[in-house]
Formats: structure tokens, C-alpha cells, sequence
């Protein structure tokens, strides 16, 4: 049975310069990349659509100047799309008042950003306390909410800090923490690992991950890091120029890119823990009495064990049955796509 998306958005249109909803009307609603030079218009989201489902890790990416932070500040209306629609829990959010807007932020949306924008003269749990106190929450509930989270986010013990006391990947911590309190259905990240060092930055994608095991939220999450990306996301789009290139799981990304955009952003993927077996393989079936592989195993896991063999291998289910089989050549071009003989 298909899954009712959380959030549905259909024909996103996000353009600046003057008129923009004049500019789109004259061009019968699909302006050609000349008519924004000659009008001196920048289309910042160009007609783009998708469903978001629940639970799920949807992660748009791309260049800078691409679209993908003015994507998710249009479906949030943190800035107002040109036009379009954008459907949450199946109310559409573009006819929401400011009133509702405010309501759904408070109890329905978290959002982290690149910069923490945690306030520095509150302690680490007045940070965390802040948007229960804005909703009107006793200092009592908003404080014990606050432990909570912070105890979630491994910061117990830290709740009398200062963010200048703090390291960069604890302060985003906190901002993930603060985000967390309102127990909002839908999380919104643009670009929240970006700015620490690299040691802190997986460290904090080994705590997402662990999260998100135990929340499972549904989340919407940019990144420019095409590593970053395979290595949290259930779904991944690219953006150029403001379109949506490619939608797809990493491992169907990776193996069949849309174009050459989307090809140079797989080319220094990490393959073999993408990939699985099964995507590589051939259909052909073997008569090898050898045991299968699984097709659902990534490659890297069963690469040792192909590349040693003379012979194709059979390809299992997970029921045990041969759906295939997988020879070193495959493995070799898998791992190896820019290889030449």
C-alpha cells in the first residue's frame, strides 16, 4: 500500500527580481532560461516537485547557488515560494495564516541551521528551555524537557555552560537538543555539520544517525557533501540552477545517474558501502556448487570473496533462492567505473 506523504510539493516556483509572479504569468508558467537573463530575473527554484514520507531521510543537495537552502526556506514559507503548493499532513501550508504558521513552528517544525544561533548570555539549558518558554510552557515542563534532551544529546552535566564554553560540536549539540524540545513531527537541517572540523563532524553524523534509530522523525536535510549525503539518506535530491535533477536512493543514484551532473557528484562516492550485490549482477544463473552471495550484501562486504574466484558466483535472495550471479568483472567495474583496460 502506498505511503500518504508528510509533505507534498507540487511545481515550487521561487524567483526574485520585480514581479515575480507577473514574469511567471507572461511565460505561461515555464519562463526559458533566456527569459530570466532578458528580464534580469533570478529563478532560484524552478518548478519542483516531490513527497517527503514519514519517518524518512530525504537529503537535497548541490552546488552553492544551486537552490537547495531556498528550497527548504520556500516549503518552511520562511520565505514565501513564487508559486506552487506545498501540502503538510495534507493541509496546504501556502494558505496557512501567520497565526497557524507560528502554531505549526511551535509544535510541529524543528530546524537547525549552519550557524547555531545560540543565545550567549542563556545557559545550555535556558538554549534548550527557549522555544518551550515562547509556546508558554511552565518553568518546570520546559526545564524537565530540557534535561531530557540534553541527556538524549549526550550533554547531561553540561546544563549550567555557557555556549562559550563549549566546543563547536557540542554548541550544535545543543541547537539539535533546542530543536528536539518541542517534539516537532517534521526537522528541518540546512547544512547543520558544515561548519565543524571533520573529526566533529562524523562524530555528530554517528549521533544523528543514532537519533534518528530511536526518534525516527521525518527529516528534511541539505548538504553539499555527496559523503554525507549516502551515508544518512533514505532518498537524495540534486539541485542545479534550481531544478531538481535526480530523486533517488543512493544506491540507485549511484548506479544509474540521471546525467553527467549527477555522475561527477557519484564519482568519489564510497561504492562499496552504497552498492549491494544485487545491482551489479547479472541475471544470468550459474551452475556453480559454490555458496551464494547475497544480493543483498554491499559489495564491499562480499568483494574479497569474488575477486577470488576464477569463476562466477551465484547470486541469493534472502530467502536462498538464485536470482543471479556476479563474476569478477563485475566487481572490478563496480568498484573501479573510471577504469580503462
Amino acid at each position: 500500500m502506498k505511503q500518504t506523504a508528510k509533505i507534498s510539493c507540487r511545481n515550487i516556483w521561487k524567483i526574485f527580481g520585480q514581479d515575480p509572479r507577473g514574469f511567471l504569468a507572461r511565460h505561461g508558467g515555464a519562463p526559458r532560461p533566456e527569459d530570466f537573463k532578458a528580464e534580469g530575473m533570478i529563478g532560484a527554484v524552478r518548478d519542483v516537485s516531490f513527497d517527503v514520507y514519514p519517518g524518512e531521510i530525504l537529503i537535497i543537495m548541490g552546488l552553492s547557488g544551486s537552490g537547495k537552502s531556498t528550497l527548504i526556506r520556500a516549503i518552511t514559507r520562511l520565505n514565501d515560494p513564487t508559486a506552487g503548493e506545498v501540502r503538510f499532513e495534507g493541509s496546504d501550508l501556502l494558505q496557512a495564516s501567520d497565526q497557524e504558521l507560528v502554531e505549526l513552528r511551535r509544535h510541529k517544525m524543528g530546524m537547525v541551521f549552519q550557524h547555531f544561533g545560540l543565545l550567549p548570555h542563556r545557559t545550555v539549558l535556558a538554549n534548550v528551555a527557549f522555544p518551550l518558554e515562547v509556546r508558554g510552557s511552565s518553568r518546570e515542563e520546559r526545564e524537565q524537557r530540557a534535561l531530557e534532551m540534553l541527556k538524549l544529546v549526550g550533554l547531561e552535566g553540561r546544563e549550567s555552560y555557557f555556549p562559550r564554553e563549549l566546543s563547536g560540536g557540542q554548541q550544535q549539540r545543543v541547537g539539535i537538543a533546542r530543536s528536539l524540545a518541542v517534539g516537532p513531527d517534521v526537522w528541518f537541517l540546512d547544512e547543520p555539520f558544515s561548519a565543524l572540523d571533520p573529526l566533529i563532524r562524523r562524530e555528530m553524523q554517528d549521533e544523528f544517525i543514532r537519533l534518528q534509530k530511536m526518534l525516527r522523525k521525518t527529516i528534511v536535510f541539505i548538504t553539499h557533501d555527496f559523503e554525507e549525503a549516502v551515508r544518512l539518506a533514505d532518498r537524495i535530491g540534486i539541485m542545479k540552477e534550481g531544478r531538481l535533477v535526480q530523486l533517488a536512493t543512493p544506491e540507485e543514484m549511484i548506479s544509474q545517474p540521471a546525467d553527467d551532473y549527477v555522475r561527477q557528484f557519484t564519482r568519489n562516492a564510497p561504492r562499496d558501502r552504497v552498492l549491494s550485490v544485487g545491482s551489479i549482477a547479472s541475471s544470468d544463473l550459474v551452475a556453480v556448487a559454490a555458496e551464494g552471495v547475497r544480493a543483498s550484501a554491499k559489495i564491499g562486504e562480499a568483494a574479497a570473496r569474488v575477486l577470488a574466484s576464477d569463476m562466477p558466483l551465484p547470486v541469493i535472495d534472502d530467502e536462498g533462492r538464485a536470482v543471479g550471479s556476479v563474476s569478477r568483472e563485475h566487481m572490478i567495474a563496480a568498484m573501479f567505473p573510471d577504469a580503462r583496460p
